[in-house]
């Protein structure tokens, strides 16, 4: 797995933290938290989308965010645990893998996008 597939899932979990961060944060310190992730997030997000196809990019982002924040409500935040719910994060992830396996990194010297 290249660094740039490192940087996807960095961002994913950078996700993860600013959503909760959002429903959690009521301290000034801790929205200061929440916002400097977001912003590393998507700075981290557009890293990879450089290099990766964009639709590939985007939904992986997602899919690692949403599968993150649900786990981590349910494992932190006392979020109830539902056989579906669990389900339909196990096939979040097995689209994330396969989205992973069928795509290709665009050659270093390449700058997709550009005109």
């Amino acid at each position: 797995m290249n660094k740039y597939w490192w940087f996807l899932l960095l961002a994913g979990a950078f996700e993860v933290v600013w959503v909760a961060g959002l429903k959690h944060s009521s301290a000034w310190w801790q929205w200061l938290i929440t916002f400097a992730c977001i912003l590393f997030s998507f700075k981290v997000l557009l890293d990879a989308a450089a290099r990766l196809p964009l639709g590939t990019v985007y939904s992986v982002f997602t899919g690692v965010g949403t599968a993150g924040t649900v786990i981590t409500e349910i494992v932190m935040f006392g979020e109830p645990v539902d056989p579906l719910k669990l389900l339909f994060i196990a096939t979040l992830a097995a689209g994330i893998i396969g989205l992973k396996l069928v795509t290709e990194t665009a050659a270093p010297d390449s700058k997709e996008g550009n005109v």
